[in-house]
């Protein structure tokens, strides 16, 4: 029953799920670019490696032995996947998912071209004057992204001209990887934004947890909740979508599939084949399992009969203000002050403008108000300050 695991990227979301494996008795190997990163602080061991480096990644791999492999961030050579699975090393979810998903690329074509489901109007550049052509096509207001990128970065709306050069620039700047290139999506008139939660399972059915809503800013989300607003036809729509990308993907493993919900339908936007952001609220005990204990169980082939909404909750994120080398914080006492609250600081050893360093947590009885509820965490957050 004890597996080891290699997690490649030992963020907030790494951490959360080393936690979940240390919890079942699991071996963890966390491997991140910096010393000192969230999941290495709780794992039984620790590489620090550039993860686009193939040989590096080839070291470790044949150094440790794991029994699955499993991608947390984008930043990977996830080519070399395909050779670890033809040496009997399991990648989470599949390789081919791997590959696909580290590449908006990839993933949108596939989406959109191989399996015919909706997401907004698209083109491709991989320069300024490329970009330009692109926007003609597409047309304004419209949404740049590098094709490899995570929490945002490299994100920006043109409404003009002028925008286009400088949403080029920040683009590359907040690309991952060495791919050069950007996707350039029609602007999504919706109503609201979800995360679908989807599991996957070895030979079992795939399973959906309760749908959460969020907000961005940056490209990064500030605020989530969990049971999101939206219509059963609206949500047998998503499901079936879901489980359409997933299947053509393979493995098993927890993955965020998010969309819009417009007048129109469903749209798709973006697929990660792990544990997503917007769904830390679980930590909140939305749900019967976690998204780091759902995702960890599948992983392993524990059978996952059901997944149970057992209360309303929210997040929000507490973000820094500064560049610091140490950053300490201030101001927990008033959230643990407070009923049905709680908090999380994710342990990073450094701080910058707008980096997330934990979150606030609120939740309710499973029919209490969301918004509410997003609106407790929101005053909550307010009160804590991370100090240079």
């Amino acid at each position: 029953m004890i597996k080891k695991l290699l997690l490649l990227g030992s963020g907030e979301l790494g951490k959360e799920f080393a936690i979940a494996a240390q919890r079942l008795g699991q071996y963890i190997i966390a491997v991140d670019s910096y010393e000192n990163a969230p999941a290495m602080q709780v794992a039984d061991a620790f590489e620090v490696i550039n993860m686009l480096d193939g040989a590096a990644l080839d070291h470790i791999v044949a150094k440790h032995q794991p029994d699955f492999i499993v991608p947390e961030i984008e930043a990977i050579r996830t080519e070399r996947f395909y050779d670890y699975e033809a040496q009997g090393i399991t990648v989470v979810p599949s390789a081919k998912a791997a590959n696909y998903t580290m590449n908006r690329k990839a993933i949108r074509d596939l989406a959109a071209k191989t399996l015919g489901i909706k997401t907004a109007a698209y083109q491709y550049a991989t320069s300024a004057e490329e970009l330009t052509k692109a926007v003609a096509e597409v047309g304004m207001p419209c949404v740049v992204k590098p094709l490899m990128s995570s929490s945002g970065k490299g994100q920006s709306t043109i409404k003009n001209t002028e925008d286009i050069l400088k949403a080029w620039n920040y683009a590359v700047e907040g690309s991952r990887g060495d791919v050069v290139e950007v996707i350039v999506e029609a602007f999504v008139t919706f109503e609201s934004e979800i995360t679908l939660l989807t599991v996957t399972q070895h030979q079992l059915p795939t399973l959906f947890c309760s749908p959460i809503g969020h907000r961005q800013e940056r490209g990064d989300y500030q605020e989530s909740w969990q049971p999101a607003h939206i219509t059963k036809a609206q949500l047998t729509e998503a499901q079936d979508m879901a489980q359409k990308v997933t299947q053509a993907l393979g493995g098993a493993g927890l993955f965020g599939v998010e969309f819009f919900l417009t007048k129109e339908g469903v749209v798709f936007s973006e697929l990660s084949p792990r544990p997503h952001d917007t769904g830390m609220v679980t930590l909140a005990g939305t749900q019967n399992y976690n998204e780091f204990e759902l995702h960890l169980r599948a992983i392993l082939g524990l059978p996952i009969k059901e997944i149970t909404l057992e209360r309303a909750g929210a997040s929000a994120v507490i973000l820094a203000t500064a560049n610091s080398d140490s950053p300490n914080y201030a101001g927990f006492e008033k959230i643990a002050a407070e009923p049905q609250s709680d908090f999380r600081i994710f342990g990073k050893p450094t701080a910058r403008p707008y980096r997330r360093m934990g979150v606030v947590l609120t939740y309710g009885s499973p029919d209490a108000a969301v918004e509410q509820l997003v609106d407790r965490a929101k005053e909550l957050k307010s009160h804590i300050t991370v100090i240079n």
